[in-house]
């Protein structure tokens, strides 16, 4: 019988627990560094006095930053890892209940800081990294210069706009109502509206568990915007599908219930919020909430672009503005 194997990394100056959090000395663990690198595949490219870290969002790994990194390590030192879960990581190392919610990540991003003696960094996240930079900059606002979030949102809901037949190509399942795959909406309260309901989400699951091939084949066109013959879709159909269903289940099950935006006002790092001018996963206007409600500096760029995955999908736009916010500071920040 496979040994269970049980990762955690909890940062020695992290004061904030996570839910759910793992019991520490049930840890089972190589040295700290080794355990950190192996774990995450991180990798420290090129040289410089600054350092740029890059970390990727839900189906992905640190390729997707493969049109960016090139543009980078002439001029900094570059830090790419992998969240835990990714197809490239070890399933063995996922623990369900730590990655629940996004504190276990922010948790793992700042150990991978501190044991590669990274401070003031330059943190580019995507998507739900951008999230997870944000918990971390709160837990540890020395080790971050500045975040650049591409296509962050403090909250993902289900939105009733298609149905989900719509968005897979092979038929067959049953819903009660109408489904959108990947939408979004404000969630109720004075300035945050919409809604969505736990059986939209079981469904969508159900799907996922029924036949994770055939969702992959709606779902990556759908958030890249594109066709299946588009190399950005099958690049992102190809890590969606090097996950295992069953931890790509899970991970999808917290991009779905997880909300941040309690965190937003206690960020003080300055951040630059870059956003598609189409995109279905996170529209306009949540670039404009997270600008409002950031604790700190901020700035926004809509770039006439479309898709969730600007820097896969169109980096002939998306790199040269990512360098501008990487070289360039807010004003009075």
């Amino acid at each position: 019988m496979k040994a269970e194997i049980s990762l955690t990394f909890i940062p020695r100056s992290a004061t904030i627990p996570t839910k759910k959090q793992s019991n520490p000395s049930s840890i089972t663990r190589k040295s700290k560094m080794g355990t950190v690198q192996e774990a995450h595949n991180v990798r420290v490219l090129g040289a410089g006095d600054t350092t740029i870290v890059l970390g990727h969002g839900f189906g992905t790994d640190q390729s997707v930053w493969k049109h960016l990194v090139p543009h980078l390590v002439d001029q900094y030192k570059v830090v790419l890892y992998d969240n835990m879960g990714a197809g490239t990581t070890n399933p063995d190392y996922f623990d369900f209940d730590r990655y629940a919610t996004l504190e276990g990540y922010a948790y793992d991003l700042i150990a991978i800081l501190e044991e590669f003696n990274v401070v003031k960094c330059i943190y580019v996240g995507h998507s739900l990294s951008s999230m997870i930079g944000v918990i971390a900059s709160i837990f540890r606002p020395d080790l971050f210069h500045k975040l650049i979030m591409i296509s962050a949102s403090p909250r993902l809901v289900i939105a009733e706009a298609l149905h989900l037949f719509a968005l897979l190509p092979q038929r067959g399942f049953e819903f009660s109502r109408k489904v959108l795959l990947f939408g979004f909406r404000f969630v109720n309260t004075d300035d945050y509206y919409g809604g969505f309901e736990q059986e939209d989400i079981d469904q969508l699951c159900s799907a996922m568990e029924t036949n994770y091939k055939s969702w992959i084949s709606g779902f990556a066109p759908l958030v890249v915007g594109g066709d299946m013959d588009s190399v950005a879709v099958q690049e992102f159909s190809r890590t969606l599908f090097n996950m295992r269903p069953d931890i790509a289940l899970s991970v999808f099950r917290t991009i779905f219930t997880f909300d941040s935006r309690h965190f937003l006002g206690r960020v003080t790092v300055p951040c630059h919020i870059i956003q598609s001018s189409k995109d279905l996963a996170v529209p306009v206007a949540v670039a404009e909430y997270l600008h409002q409600n950031l604790g700190g500096k901020s700035i926004v760029e809509v770039v006439s672009m479309e898709g969730h995955l600007p820097q896969l999908s169109a980096p002939e736009l998306t790199v040269p503005v990512l360098l501008r916010h990487i070289q360039h500071d807010i004003v009075g920040a």
